[in-house]
């Protein structure tokens, strides 16, 4: 299969491009935003505790967790898989050059810095408010998919991300007109690859979104702290750690560990470690009380 031609800029503004990347974010800060509100409506989810937050403080949430996703996003993925941009900002021939640190809209956002952003927005706000900070996470968590999923989709449509080469059925070739215009050569090869953007967005958005429904809704384990976050944790981690395997590897990764871990896999373990001890934690407890 051949990449569609697809346009990341779905309208132009004027001199202002509405980009299907910028889309996926508000897509899913938006109804994740509205999910959460459900959720903290819901006093039977809680039982025996009450919701650790109102519709209200949500609202003011948005825009802290925002903040976080967009500023530890970013700078997480220069400090991960280009730190060479530090270095443009003092050696670069142009203003665009110096900048490029900035400019989120041309793609380059990077989950695992979004991940701390967004944990340290929590964690602050919680504190502000007088939260328990594992139950604003146990709120938050179960809607992280929907934000991963939307996120994916524009990879794909970006043409970006791609895997690694493939004979399988379900190969793409990331090469088309608009590619060999943007950059005069198709970055990808014009090899079949393995649409991993897609497989992310079904394991680390809908599989992982339906573990969480059931954890809070079936399950009902929003009454005992960490316990969700616990399992978003474990639950992503080892989603990207798989998947991380038919990804293309990251060029700039050691000689020596290069072909055996990627910079994906590494930043996942930690993930895993921290939610499988917050599972642990939170099973071993009673549900909290208040």
């Amino acid at each position: 299969m051949v990449f569609p031609e697809f346009d990341p800029v779905l309208i132009q503004l004027g001199p202002l491009p509405i980009r299907w990347y910028a889309l996926a974010y508000v897509a899913g800060i938006v109804l994740g935003w509205r999910y959460a509100v459900m959720l903290s409506r819901r006093d039977s989810l809680w039982t025996p505790r009450t919701p650790p937050v109102t519709g209200p403080q949500i609202d003011d949430l948005v825009l802290w967790i925002t903040l976080g996703i967009i500023g530890g996003g970013r700078l997480g993925y220069v400090l991960f898989y280009r730190p060479d941009l530090f270095g443009q900002i003092f050696s670069g021939s142009g203003i665009g050059e110096r900048l490029e640190i900035l400019q989120i809209w041309t793609g380059g956002m990077s989950f695992h810095g979004g991940l701390i952003g967004v944990a340290l927005a929590l964690f602050f706000f919680a504190r502000h408010q007088k939260i328990n900070p594992l139950s604003l996470g146990d709120l938050i968590a179960p809607v992280a998919p929907i934000g991963l999923f939307f996120g994916r989709i524009a990879n794909f449509i970006n043409g970006e991300l791609w895997g690694r080469p493939t004979d399988g059925p379900f190969g793409v070739v990331f090469c088309n007109d608009r590619i060999m215009q943007l950059y005069g050569y198709c970055p990808a090869g014009v090899e079949p690859r393995h649409p991993s953007q897609l497989y992310e967005a079904g394991l680390e958005g809908l599989v992982l979104f339906a573990i969480l429904v059931v954890a809070v809704w079936k399950w009902r384990l929003l009454a005992k702290p960490g316990y969700v976050t616990g399992i978003f944790l474990l639950g992503y981690g080892l989603s990207r750690a798989v998947l991380e395997t038919v990804r293309e590897p990251d060029t700039h990764m050691p000689e020596a560990l290069r072909g055996m871990v990627t910079m994906g896999m590494l930043l996942s373990i930690p993930m895993m470690l921290i939610g499988a001890w917050l599972i642990w934690r939170a099973w071993s407890r009673p549900p909290a009380q208040g």
